[in-house]
């Protein structure tokens, strides 16, 4: 959401329709060919791209502003340019560019008489890219009485979407008198499920200062009452209706994962942890999940997994806000279905927790002497791990020195990402995709930089998998890899579970049957240690080895796995380095 912004809509939006014909061919050699009409002015380029601002078309408005806000340009309203172009860029969601235009508007134009437009528009900047500190710094810096409603609210969006106790803490401390922090973080410790005893002290004091209802922030007492056995729903799309061999094909991953599942409710049974499995067909639309959930019989569950595609997941996630029942997403890397539901998890680490992990491994083992480079394909998910990876890096007092978003499909958009790379004055590159095609191109430029300086690489772990890829060059020298699906296989957990497997399926197990495997093992031996609502329990547990899986954590009130281990392949071996 781009929340509105009031400084470009004031415009009066005037429309330059400058029709430049070209001059005709002359119809004999000799004859002079007319010469060229002259560029069109800076005022006239400035009035073109408002216009295109007005009709959407944020990109062609973008390009036409940029340069008119540099201020070698010497245009009279070069730091209208610099805020509408900032403006743009926001709409294009490019948030480092955006932020950039707005550092360039405020330096050098201090005077611009509209500063509180663009003082709100860079809170929202910073929110987007997780800078909490800055956007709370920024927005506290407009007048007062300016503006208000509109930073308030966009605290009350943002501040919600905050993991890390620290950063909480942190800003607490830097903004003691803010009353949307203080409510927002009463919030995310007695619903978030955050809480712990030791928060009783600090939850009493924002009670006292901003004022809150003490009976709705009195946190609910742990359920100490367990039951002998519990019930859990699975929600998937099995689209049983349609027998077809294409049908059963494209979902065998959905069928993996359901005989992982089953495994592991054997295997907790055995351990004297009996659990009943309710499988529902969720079908591939929500026509058939809102069916599910209008059975009276699904408010009696202890836990919900499921379902597998996104509008699904946001209808289950309500669900379990509103019945208290946890439910659990299996696959999905997105965090924001998860942000402001205590009742709602993802089994595995988001994409944004990947970003950070993998920042800090970066600067921890690459050094932050010299700057980073950052290339990520232009999707959500990857631009969520991007932002995250640079903030994270940043924060911790590192910098990336240049980043690109590219189109993986179009061969121009991958060119110009790669092109004129100063690999030799960085510490590391980092390139996030998970794209067939990338691996190979990146090997390929890569590569061209002598051994004996080329700097270390840092890719997604999906590029294992990747057939166009060799293992020589998977295992050369100075290449890591984000892995949050790493398992050992030689452990003994996983030996176990696949000889389990194999018993039953007379298969080998997939990754979507560990995965189903391992929910269920975590999930459901926290049912049986903790109860239903086990959400404060998992955030002061920490982390805890998995069955078969490097790691589970749900830390600090997380509701997204925060274990996201970085391999690097030797010896034809997966090695642990983090």
């Amino acid at each position: 959401m781009l929340f509105p912004f009031t400084r470009h809509t004031r415009f009066k939006w005037l429309v330059a329709g400058l029709l430049l014909s070209a001059p005709a061919l002359a119809q004999t050699p000799t004859k002079p060919r007319p010469a060229a009409p002259p560029a069109a002015d800076p005022a006239t380029r400035y009035r073109n791209a408002k216009t295109q601002l007005d009709l959407g078309n944020y990109a062609a408005a973008l390009a036409q502003l940029e340069p008119l806000a540099q201020p070698t340009a010497r245009f009279a309203r070069g730091a209208d340019a610099a805020y509408l172009a900032a403006v743009a860029a926001a709409r294009l969601k490019q948030w480092p560019e955006s932020e950039q235009l707005l550092n360039l508007l405020r330096t050098e134009y201090p005077t611009y008489p509209n500063l509180p437009d663009a003082l709100l528009l860079q809170g929202q900047v910073s929110f987007e890219q997780e800078d909490y500190d800055t956007a709370l710094k920024t927005l506290s810096l407009l007048p007062p009485g300016k503006f208000a409603a509109e930073r308030e609210g966009m605290k009350a969006t943002y501040l919600p979407r905050i993991k890390e106790r620290s950063t909480w803490v942190r800003n607490l401390r830097r903004y003691p008198d803010d009353a949307t922090l203080g409510r927002a973080y009463a919030d995310r410790l007695v619903f978030g499920g955050a809480y712990t005893d030791a928060d009783q002290g600090q939850l009493n004091d924002l009670i006292t200062k901003f004022g809150l209802d003490r009976s709705r922030y009195t946190p609910r007492p742990r359920v100490a009452a367990k039951k002998s056995s519990y019930n859990v729903a699975v929600l998937l799309p099995f689209e049983l209706s349609d027998p077809s061999w294409q049908t059963v094909r494209k979902n065998q991953f959905v069928t993996d994962l359901y005989a992982g599942l089953r495994v592991a409710q054997d295997s907790l049974q055995r351990a004297g942890r009996p659990l009943q499995l309710f499988a529902y067909d969720t079908g591939a639309d929500t026509l058939a999940l809102k069916q599910v959930l209008a059975l009276p019989e699904l408010a009696g569950m202890d836990l919900l997994i499921g379902p597998i595609y996104k509008s699904g997941a946001k209808l289950l996630g309500r669900y379990a806000r509103e019945h208290q029942i946890v439910c659990v997403n299996p696959l999905s890397q997105d965090g924001d279905l998860v942000v402001d539901n205590p009742w709602h998890y993802l089994f595995s680490p988001s994409t944004t927790t990947q970003g950070r992990v993998a920042a800090q491994f970066a600067l921890t083992s690459f050094g932050g002497g010299k700057p980073g480079v950052l290339l990520h394909e232009d999707s959500k998910d990857d631009a969520a791990f991007a932002n995250a990876y640079k903030s994270e890096y940043e924060s911790q007092g590192g910098k990336i020195g240049l980043l690109r978003r590219f189109n993986p499909d179009v061969d121009e958009s991958l060119s110009t990402a790669f092109a004129a790379l100063d690999l030799p004055s960085a510490s590391h590159l980092m390139v996030f995709s998970d794209n067939r095609r990338l691996g190979p191109y990146t090997f390929t430029q890569w590569q061209q930089q002598p051994a004996a300086t080329r700097v270390p690489l840092l890719a997604p772990g999906s590029w294992l998998d990747n057939p166009r890829l060799d293992v020589s060059q998977l295992g050369m020298q100075g290449v890591y890899f984000i892995q949050p699906k790493y398992y050992n296989e030689q452990g003994p957990g996983f030996r176990r579970f696949r000889q389990l497997y194999l018993q039953k399926q007379h298969l080998p197990p997939s990754l979507f049957a560990s995965q189903g495997f391992e929910l269920l093992m975590f999930f459901g031996t926290a049912l049986f240690q903790y109860g239903p609502a086990f959400q404060s329990n998992l955030s002061s547990a920490g982390a805890t080895p998995g069955v078969i899986f490097d790691g589970m954590s749900y830390a600090n009130g997380a509701h997204d796995n925060q274990v996201v281990p970085i391999v690097k392949l030797s010896n034809l071996e997966l090695q642990v380095l983090r």
